[in-house]
């Protein structure tokens, strides 16, 4: 089988649709209760319909609630052996980025034929080093994207958007690749753990599913965290702190406490590969009320009960040194690992192992210590594993991605419509 490679201006087209994509603030809001969570989501959003409309794409459609979806018919021919045996493949990306680094007005600065070494970031002056950034080290010659150091640069996952519609281009332009009927869907929220929220799963009508929203390069990922959401509220009481002798109950400082008897060796930052953590990510309040949220993290769902059991004895432990203080726990679903039903037909991931290998590729078969709207998807009943997209240092100022590695996705998802095919 050929390695399918974009040419110079193909390559052009792809990093020209990235950066006019990474240009459009489409931050999503955990704190809004509507869908999609900002309306400047859908600014991307009509953006990405003309596009499909352009590319030929069929039926392609925004939904109030955000979600782009559109159809490429099959190109097999009548008398194909494959016609009525391919199932229909679904790939997605998600229009969001992450809500708690500032996203709007990025300014992406491209370096040509990366000659090495860290990068410094014009705005800021802050580095990209080569030291936290081993990557790099593979991306000599490459062009890279990042931003000027006040934004994130936006890779995740627009690296994923660009990448799904310059395979709708570059297949518009070679019929010879046969494929089945592809089903796209562009989803809001992904980064607050709604992308899946109002969309139609019978509607979209994939049998199997692929998003683009991985790091690096021939990762096949088809494990994530199972994640909950702990939202701890405090009341207390307040009263002038003249006259607060016992009597003033201070919620700000009970909520340090519990942020403070957190074990450190259960938070993100002494924690990977497969440890699960307790990473408290917002605070905010008063005297007389605080509000305290936790992201709970594991990859089974008997060490997210055993981490949710450590968090409520400390809220025991916190409220008995506070008498008067009361303290309530919500825990919020958000996703649960997609192994558990991936498993169940695996040969999405084969054929997906199968498509990098043609592509020239070491696979890499990861567990990714995160989710993806796939999370979700699959426990809907679509299986969807998550292919790499190349963004580095996501949710940073620092983030980067290279060329190179997107186009190389490219190429492994037109490697995957053949697996497909041949294997149907």
């Amino acid at each position: 089988m050929p390695i399918w490679t974009l040419d110079a201006s193909e390559r052009q087209a792809l990093l020209d649709r990235f950066v006019r994509y990474v240009k459009i603030d489409t931050q999503s809001d955990e704190n809004a209760s509507c869908s999609p969570s900002t309306e400047k989501q859908k600014d991307l959003a009509r953006l990405l319909l003309g596009e499909l409309n352009d590319l030929g794409c069929t039926d392609a459609v925004l939904a109030a609630s955000g979600h782009v979806t559109a159809t490429l018919p099959s190109n097999l021919p009548p008398l194909h052996p494959a016609i009525g045996k391919v199932p229909v493949l679904g790939f997605l990306a998600h229009l969001d980025t992450y809500h708690g680094t500032p996203g709007a007005g990025v300014k992406p600065q491209i370096i040509g034929n990366y000659p090495g070494g860290d990068i410094a970031l014009p705005a800021t002056g802050a580095i990209i080093a080569v030291a936290a950034n081993p990557n790099l080290a593979r991306c000599l010659g490459h062009t890279l994207i990042h931003s000027d150091g006040t934004t994130l640069l936006g890779a995740d996952d627009k690296a994923g958007i660009a990448e799904i519609m310059t395979m709708l281009a570059w297949l518009g332009q070679h019929p010879e690749l046969r494929h089945g009927t592809l089903r796209i869907a562009f989803t809001p929220d992904e980064e607050i753990g709604r992308g899946t929220d109002a969309f139609d799963l019978a509607n979209f009508g994939a049998r199997y599913a692929y998003t683009l929203d991985g790091s690096d390069l021939g990762e096949v990922e088809d494990e994530t965290f199972s994640a909950d959401t702990a939202v701890v509220t405090i009341t207390g009481h307040d009263v002038h702190p003249g006259q607060a002798k016992n009597v003033m109950i201070n919620a700000v400082r009970v909520a340090a406490a519990i942020v403070q008897a957190l074990p450190v060796g259960f938070l993100p930052e002494t924690t990977d590969e497969r440890q699960p953590y307790l990473h408290p990510y917002s605070l905010q309040g008063e005297v007389s009320h605080a509000q305290l949220k936790l992201l709970v993290r594991a990859f089974s769902d008997e060490e997210l009960r055993e981490r949710e059991d450590v968090l409520r004895g400390i809220l025991g432990a916190v409220e008995a040194r506070f008498p008067g203080v009361a303290i309530a726990l919500s825990i919020k679903e958000s996703y649960r690992n997609m192994r558990y039903h991936i498993a169940k037909d695996p040969k999405v991931v084969d054929h997906a192992i199968e498509a990098v290998k043609r592509q020239g590729l070491d696979p890499i078969r990861k567990a990714i210590r995160g989710g993806t709207d796939g999370s979700r998807l699959s426990a809907m009943g679509l299986l969807t594993p998550n292919l790499f997209a190349g963004g580095q240092a996501f949710h940073s100022v620092k983030e980067w991605v290279s060329l190179e590695w997107m186009a190389a996705a490219v190429g492994v998802c037109l490697q995957l419509l053949s697996v497909w095919v041949e294997k149907s």
